[in-house]
């Protein structure tokens, strides 16, 4: 199985929310306030999100769901903004596994998180900073 290419999230950004999971039954109310944090942005004249929200939630409950299957809590995830992208950071304190993408694996065994996130945002990457471990997807801020 291939491991997901370390690289950082775009910069500059700044944190539109934070929230701190401790246990799956967190998830829920992660992807609504997820959806309201978005759907509160400002956006450039004649922008519109579309379905980005609902792509954001999907991905921040997979990579939500294997922080928390395999790290110990609790699982931080964070909104950042670009100019021009969404930044959907989640972290948790398992440096040392490397997030790996599952290629072969048959429909219903799990694994296959990273490779929806891929498909569904611009760009998935993660790094290490000291004893945290970000696995981070970038989603667009809709053009004018």
């Amino acid at each position: 199985m291939p491991a997901l290419d370390t690289s950082r999230p775009p910069a500059p950004h700044e944190e539109i929310q934070q929230w701190v999971l401790d246990s799956y039954a967190e998830l829920r109310s992660l992807r609504a306030s997820l959806h309201k944090a978005l759907t509160g942005q400002a956006l450039p004249k004649g922008g519109t999100l579309d379905d980005i929200p609902e792509k954001v939630a999907v991905v921040a409950t997979e990579l939500a769901t294997n922080a928390l299957a395999h790290a110990r809590p609790p699982t931080v995830v964070q909104l950042l903004r670009t100019e021009k992208s969404f930044i959907l950071d989640v972290a948790d304190e398992e440096p040392g596994a490397a997030p790996v993408v599952a290629d072969d694996r048959p429909s219903g065994h799990g694994g296959l998180g990273l490779q929806l996130a891929g498909n569904l945002a611009l760009e998935v990457g993660w790094y290490t900073e000291g004893d945290i471990k970000h696995v981070w997807a970038e989603f667009p801020v809709p053009p004018a």
